[in-house]
């Protein structure tokens, strides 16, 4: 990271303050505003946070312009060509992809704390029987603190990586019980014989009274969506993560506050809204009138899956998942949906109003449309998407609790309320 300085004027005072300016590998410079109201006594305003670098980060790396993705230094395309999503992690994790012994190491201790405490099994009786599966991840992964009272030194760097590797390995186990609890159906202990995503396909669809065949395509597919879903650099839900961490609490509630973040429409509902959206077209015929209305700002209609807070070029992680959805209906019997999406996709790039505001697809586009042809109802997509996302989160928590210029999180505000004043009695 090479350091500059940048001159800032008060023109209200005439002087002039000195700031830093750091370069990391990629991406534009950052000014360094630590001491910025102690020099000026001005803070910065940045609704959204769409200009500040709330840290520094060695993990992902995204270029919107450009339509790239870096785990690490390594192409998403390459990453989901060539390796398992429990390499991915061990990447996020510990920096370098694993050699052939450390995967098997990974693999073994994910697959060695994939069940739950028995008394865990019981807090979902507690849940009314159509109870949303976010919520009862949400509420579950919290109790995991309860639980593991022996490993919970958040200093203690084999505490840290014991419990990175317990939430990984039972987040499956708990978004399968969410599951069967909400369709009545008897819990499914997981085997150790299985592979992560093989043994999570186990969990949400064996029954006691029959055998369950793994098929691999699905298989295959859901290991690679939780490698395109797994790291996003800031985003809402890792920023939450990190601000709860901050804070010193356990990582159990760390994730869960970063899972009740992703909840919401607008991160990781988005995949659910573009399948309402489809439904809702129809038909390939009505892709114009539809066009036409995500266009007039008098109507609220909009065209769920295109365009990205970062990306102004191709979401690389949507090309993947096209590919993806291609296989898994050649399996699973076609889905009138995806030629809808694909129709809409043409049309939509070719039309002047999309080309000039960059809205390409993105990952939600076409994800949906492959988790409801391998049998996953909707509510169950954004706890899919939180099982992939949890390896980033995860990463960034280890990456800031070693980090030595760790604070707490505190933004600051501008406040526009009414000046001081006596009660009037």
């Amino acid at each position: 990271m090479s350091e500059a300085k940048i001159t800032l004027h008060d023109p209200k005072t005439g002087q002039t303050h000195e700031l830093p300016v750091y370069h990391g590998t990629y991406g534009s410079p950052v000014i360094d505003i630590t001491r910025l109201h102690a020099k000026t006594g001005y803070f910065t305003f940045d609704p959204g946070f769409v200009s500040t670098a709330s840290c520094e980060s060695r993990i992902t790396y995204l270029d919107g312009e450009k339509g790239e993705l870096l785990y690490r230094g390594y192409p998403i395309e390459q990453l989901a060509e060539k390796c398992s999503f429990l390499e991915v992690f061990y990447l996020l994790v510990h920096g370098e992809l694993p050699t052939p012994e450390q995967r098997r190491e990974v693999e073994h201790a994910i697959t060695h704390h994939t069940l739950i405490n028995e008394s865990l099994l019981e807090f979902f009786k507690g849940f009314h029987y159509d109870a949303h599966p976010m919520a009862m991840l949400t509420a579950v992964v919290a109790s995991l603190s309860a639980f593991y009272h022996d490993s919970l030194d958040i200093n203690d760097p084999e505490h840290r990586l014991q419990t990175a590797y317990r939430l990984l390995a039972k987040l499956p186990t708990i978004a399968a019980a969410a599951y069967k609890h909400r369709v009545g159906e008897p819990f499914m202990y997981p085997r150790n014989n299985l592979s992560y995503c093989g043994n999570f396909l186990h969990m949400m669809y064996a029954r006691p009274t029959e055998d369950y065949e793994i098929d691999p395509v699905a298989e295959q597919a859901l290991d690679t969506l939780f490698i395109l879903h797994a790291d996003h650099e800031q985003n809402a839900s890792t920023s939450t993560v990190r601000l709860a961490g901050s804070t010193g609490t356990n990582p159990y509630a760390a994730v869960a506050a970063g899972i009740a973040a992703l909840w919401g429409p607008a991160h990781g509902g988005a995949n659910e809204a573009v399948l309402a959206m489809l439904d809702e077209i129809g038909d390939v015929k009505n892709i114009d009138k539809f066009i036409a209305r995500a266009k007039d700002k008098n109507d609220p209609f909009r065209l769920m899956g295109f365009g990205h807070r970062v990306y102004k070029n191709f979401d690389p992680r949507a090309k993947i998942i096209k590919r993806i959805c291609h296989k898994v209906l050649e399996r699973y019997g076609n889905d009138p949906r995806f030629e809808l999406a694909m129709r809409l996709e043409e049309i939509a790039l070719k039309d002047e109003y999309f080309i000039e505001r960059k809205l390409y697809p993105n990952v939600d586009f076409y994800s949906g449309i492959i988790y409801s042809a391998l049998g996953f109802p909707r509510e169950m997509f954004t706890v899919l998407f939180a099982i992939g996302r949890a390896a980033g989160w995860i990463a960034h928590w280890l990456e800031m609790m070693d980090d030595p210029r760790r604070k707490i999180g505190r933004p600051r505000q501008l406040y526009t309320g009414p000046a001081r004043r006596d009660v009037p009695r």
